[in-house]
């Protein structure tokens, strides 16, 4: 093991949170804190390196970019799973791929409140305002007593949906696979989706990314939502028919939307997302906490160790 490769470390933080100096004698451990691109410039970027570490689906490792890193011995993924890896390509390849241990849910469901409120309240505008002298040229609107629509009452959800209760909301949840007995034990009112739609103040997203969840709010469902009515996505960027909900905005067919995910990460300098109306934007900062990152980079280093010792751990199955 010669060259150990960190990936998307934006913050330039990943030193901070694991004590890369116990990694074996002679390992160069270099960290990139910039997006590498396409494929070709992965590889390009790669080539070199024994170990790679991936912050989640930041850097995408389809069978293509697999079979041109042959170096490459070992392939460590923050998460338990990341469906941006090939792993059937790389164990093909004689790769490992290895995990971390998931670092909980609550704080993307931490992140969705911060949207919700940021909507509600207009906060990115009236810190723009303060600062510019300005004062007092919004208002906010309440959430007790407002709808809010959840679809999906799993990890993140139920978390979200609790809040909402908190604050004295009615909140109603819709999923393909609902549990309604789960969300009335909640405080939740099952409804089916349309009626959510139709009838919440605030809508927001908590669905994991599959062949059926792709596309499942199009331009139809998105004008079933009322005027005024607020859109979150902190899970997946094609949950959402992106085209439909930028002419949405922009048409005002509906209130606004706070979205933390991107079709395209990061977000292009010429995306039509920095200019669309009424957005509260995010970087995808659902899991990004001192608390992820202490998990991620701690596990991901053990993860290097013991394949060393040659006795890998954590191995993610094709």
């Amino acid at each position: 093991m010669h060259r150990v490769a960190i990936l998307d470390d934006y913050q330039g933080v990943a030193r901070r949170y694991a004590d890369w100096s116990t990694l074996p004698d002679g390992a160069r451990l270099t960290a990139f804190t910039e997006a590498l691109g396409g494929p070709e410039d992965v590889i390009a970027a790669l080539e070199p390196f024994d170990v790679v570490v991936a912050m989640r689906e930041r850097t995408a490792f389809p069978a293509e970019v697999i079979d041109r890193l042959p170096r490459l011995r070992l392939l460590v993924t923050t998460g338990p799973a990341n469906a941006a890896i090939d792993v059937a390509a790389a164990r093909q390849r004689g790769i490992v791929v290895s995990g971390t241990r998931g670092a909980g849910l609550i704080p993307t469901a931490e992140l969705t409140w911060g949207l919700i409120h940021a909507l509600a309240r207009s906060l990115p505008a009236a810190d723009r305002d303060v600062r510019g002298g300005g004062w007092q040229r919004t208002v906010g609107r309440d959430l007790r007593g407002a709808r809010l629509g959840v679809i999906g009452l799993g990890g993140v959800g139920t978390p979200v949906a609790r809040v909402g209760l908190a604050f004295g909301m009615d909140v109603v949840a819709w999923s393909a696979h609902l549990d309604a007995e789960h969300a009335r034990a909640v405080g939740v009112t099952p409804v089916d989706k349309r009626e959510l739609l139709a009838t919440s103040d605030v809508v927001t997203i908590h669905l994991k990314l599959s062949a059926r969840t792709t596309g499942l709010l199009g331009p139809d469902d998105l004008a079933l939502m009322r005027p005024d009515s607020l859109l979150v996505n902190t899970s997946r960027a094609p949950v959402v028919n992106e085209e439909a909900l930028l002419a949405a905005l922009h048409a005002g067919t509906i209130g606004g939307a706070g979205l933390d995910v991107h079709s395209t990460e990061p977000l292009p300098a010429d995306s039509p997302w920095r200019t669309a109306p009424r957005t509260v934007l995010t970087p995808h900062l659902g899991y990004v906490t001192e608390g992820t990152y202490d998990v991620f980079y701690s596990d991901a280093l053990e993860d290097i160790l013991a394949y060393a010792a040659g006795h890998p751990i954590r191995v993610v199955a094709p």
